[in-house]
């Protein structure tokens, strides 16, 4: 045994967990049971008390707010001659569900998340698992740590922020204006829900000209929609897919 270890290492109920998080974000965790919380997903919610269960949902809610505001303070001193809108869709483009869950995978935090789920029902699970670590972190650590964490360890080695600025990521807006150029219709149609609950998806057909040319299926439905234009955007060879 390392007796270099930090005392909470030694005795933590979580030893995985705890040396997870210090190889990926180089800390120790003050309070594991935060983060044991981060990953459990609410399929795999676990009961308290009197059928009270609890999850990652509301650390992920606390995360999503201090992540916004982290990545809104970064962009306002990087692009400083930028102007409010440009901020607010760099912003987006960072924090979007798509981006969250392929960082967390990239992270490897999908192999720390406690769920039922097969990812195919739930597309945003590592995503929302990543908000809910910052959440407990944020809990654990406090704000000004938890800036200097994401930051060093997450935006400045995950994110091309230069190449992210020029790139169209919202298929759906790069169809459309497709479809104007070209003077041919498009239409987005749900076609069926699947699941219920939190296993809840939705399945969109694409019409381009009044003909099927595409499906998307998401848990909501402008996520199917982005996924169906997305795949038509590759059969059109139109715009810029990432």
């Amino acid at each position: 045994m390392n007796l270099l270890l930090p005392f909470t290492v030694l005795f933590s109920s979580d030893k995985k967990l705890t040396n997870s998080i210090k190889n990926i974000f180089g800390f120790y965790p003050g309070n594991i049971f935060l983060y044991q919380l981060a990953f459990r997903h609410k399929s795999a919610a676990k009961e308290i008390v009197n059928g009270l269960k609890v999850s990652n949902e509301r650390l992920e809610y606390l995360g999503d707010a201090v992540l916004s505001s982290i990545v809104a303070d970064y962009l306002f001193k990087k692009f400083p001659y930028k102007e409010e809108g440009f901020l607010t869709e760099m912003r987006s483009r960072i924090v979007s569900r798509s981006q969250l869950n392929k960082l967390s995978i990239k992270l490897g935090l999908d192999n720390l998340v406690k769920s039922e789920l097969f990812r195919s029902y739930s597309k945003s699970l590592h995503g929302d698992a990543f908000e809910a670590f910052v959440g407990a972190l944020y809990l654990d650590k406090g704000y000004n740590y938890t800036k200097k964490i994401i930051l060093k360890r997450v935006i400045e080695v995950h994110f091309d922020i230069d190449k992210l600025e020029c790139e169209d990521t919202n298929y759906k807006s790069q169809l459309i204006e497709w479809s104007q150029k070209e003077k041919i219709p498009i239409e987005f149609i749900v076609v069926d829900e699947v699941g219920n609950g939190y296993r809840k998806q939705y399945i969109v057909d694409l019409m381009i000209d009044e003909k099927i040319y595409s499906n998307g299926r998401d848990s909501s439905i402008k996520g199917a929609e982005q996924i169906a234009a997305g795949k038509a955007l590759e059969k059109l060879n139109y715009g810029k897919k990432n």
